[in-house]
């Protein structure tokens, strides 16, 4: 069956599903356990970047997204959950408990 593709309507883009589906092994294994909601495309983003940083050492890429995770909760710890949350303080002295 032929599809007629010729249509001056927008496409669709791809759900959200099926990015995270095409997604890389070791990047959907990290985002099984994140703290946080990823997209799809900003934690490949964070994923190439730390993956390349890494020399394409899977395990340093996982560890630096856990660390860049740890710097964002920190953040906004404070403000979420108060000043006196463990993860308020910094994420050098934040708990491991992300990964």
């Amino acid at each position: 069956m032929r599809r007629n593709l010729s249509t001056s309507l927008r496409r669709r883009r791809a759900s959200p599903m099926a990015l995270h589906d095409r997604l890389p092994r070791e990047l959907r294994l990290w985002l099984a356990h994140a703290a946080l909601p990823w997209s799809a495309q900003s934690a490949l983003k964070l994923w190439q970047r730390a993956l390349r940083e890494a020399r394409g050492d899977a395990q340093a890429a996982q560890a630096a997204l856990s660390r860049a995770e740890a710097r964002m909760i920190a953040r906004d710890a404070a403000q979420v959950w108060g000043a006196h949350h463990p993860a308020a303080l910094s994420p050098a002295t934040a708990p491991e408990a992300l990964h």
